[in-house]
């Protein structure tokens, strides 16, 4: 681009990029989230149904996060060399799938087989979004961009929890209401699958739903950007793996996640157990409101961080308010269902509102296949603590007769990702690149699939 630099057409051009990205992405995320935690809700009917106990749900829960580490890092870095549009909507397909499958399981090894492909099937999935998302968005924008299409996690919830309770009650042809329930959720990730693949564009450079101008100037941004990255340091994918930093924000990511998910999969039951009397729709009404206020705090978090540009101390704000909430319910859930419902909501506002935040530190330094790895890596390694907290909870309520202690567990973590978040040495501040008047871009490469 020739001109002055135009800073008008700039903020137009991100909002257009807003406009054509998250929603989709969104939508997608929705239906990842959806068959990944739906079974919380199934929880309800199908463990007793099938005879199966708390430990042998929290195993069933948490193994899919076994077959999503397995295959997360090679399909981040496939992704990279088929192009997302392609992979995401294997991704997608597949597991819709086997997502529809969860529905005619008889036994304990055919639920956790069923929950491990499914895992596999969606591996790479979020990492890959996020390093798509940081090909198409600079850091001054990346918090918002990211808590924007994470919104989708408490959102689901919001749209799953009448849904999945409604589609308990009914028994159409013989079938209990939780089988439906798997069937008719795995749906959406089929049919935007296809979508996807007509949909999605790869890189700005093929962006022919921008205008020239926009897109010349969206690319000239983009590599404003790598190349102020470039003279920081470049990272191979063997430096981006062994980084001090990446190493810690895989702990980090880890200790929040064990927290996240060890409270997320048995909250529809954890609620349940305030009141046995309460049907399951109620449930379904009543779980709605931590998800509401998560969502909410997602959004406001992930602007005040851009606007602030900070990122860690946000990172550990939250998870200290989500653990302090978790521990205070604790004690305080018996006094009234109100209190109870006040205190999950804040501990789900926090660990959800990090995500923006956090997702914006391993883009602000890794760039290429090095940030494909590293964000796979963090992902993975994280999520393993998507089997460590339903299993954990699971089993000591097996123990012990109550989720207490299993709760205070998944507290304590999130108070070790707060301190480990902070410990970190790279902020995840924006880079602001020079502003010539005619800038001397770096050629980025345009994707071609082979």
């Amino acid at each position: 681009m020739n001109s002055a630099y135009d800073e008008t057409l700039e903020r137009q051009l991100v909002k257009k990029v807003f406009r054509r990205i998250i929603p989709f992405m969104f939508m997608l995320y929705i239906a990842a989230f959806l068959d990944r935690v739906n079974v919380s809700f199934a929880a309800l009917s199908m463990n007793k149904d099938l005879g199966f106990s708390s430990a042998i749900y929290g195993m069933g829960a948490g193994i899919f996060f076994l077959g999503y580490v397995l295959l997360e890092i090679p399909g981040n870095l496939l992704m990279t060399k088929v192009g997302p549009r392609i992979w995401m909507t294997r991704i997608l397909v597949t597991w819709g799938v086997i997502a529809g499958l969860t529905a005619f399981i008889r036994t304990p090894v055919q639920f956790y087989t069923v929950r491990f492909f499914l895992g596999m099937a969606e591996a790479s999935f979020t990492p890959g979004i996020l390093y798509y998302l940081g090909n198409w968005f600079r850091q001054k924008d990346l918090g918002k961009a990211v808590a924007l299409f994470l919104t989708a996690m408490p959102t689901c919830n919001l749209i799953a929890a009448p849904i999945s309770t409604y589609l308990l009650g009914v028994h159409w042809f013989g079938w209990a209401g939780w089988k439906w329930l798997f069937v008719f959720e795995a749906l959406p990730a089929v049919v935007l699958g296809v979508v996807c693949f007509f949909y999605l564009t790869d890189v700005p450079e093929q962006a022919n739903w921008l205008k020239p101008d926009e897109r010349a100037l969206l690319v000239r941004l983009m590599n404003e950007e790598k190349a102020a990255k470039l003279q920081k340091k470049t990272y191979r994918l063997g430096q981006a793996f062994a980084d001090p930093d990446v190493i810690k924000l895989s702990a980090v990511y880890f200790t929040w996640v064990t927290g996240l998910y060890g409270v997320t999969m048995f909250l529809p039951t954890l609620v349940k157990g305030l009141q046995q009397s309460m049907s399951n729709q109620r449930v379904g009404y009543l779980v709605m409101i931590p998800y509401l206020a998560a969502l909410i705090a997602t959004v406001l978090v992930g602007r005040h961080s851009d606007a602030v540009n900070e990122r860690r101390f946000h990172v550990a704000a939250c998870m200290i308010f989500s653990a302090l909430a978790l521990g205070g319910s604790v004690w305080l859930a018996h006094v009234s269902l109100s209190l109870a419902l006040g205190l999950y909501a804040v501990s789900m506002m926090g660990v959800n509102a990090a995500f923006g935040p956090f997702w914006a530190i391993p883009s602000s330094f890794l760039q290429g296949a090095g940030a494909a790895g590293a964000i796979a890596m963090i992902n993975s390694i994280g999520n393993v603590g998507g089997f460590v907290g339903p299993y954990a909870l699971g089993y000591i309520r097996e123990a012990t007769g109550s989720y207490n202690a299993g709760i205070l567990l998944m507290a304590g973590s999130l108070v070790i990702s707060a301190l480990l978040v902070i410990s970190l040495k790279k902020t995840g501040k924006a880079i602001e690149p020079a502003r010539p008047a005619q800038a001397n871009t770096v050629t980025a490469p345009v994707y071609r699939p082979t």
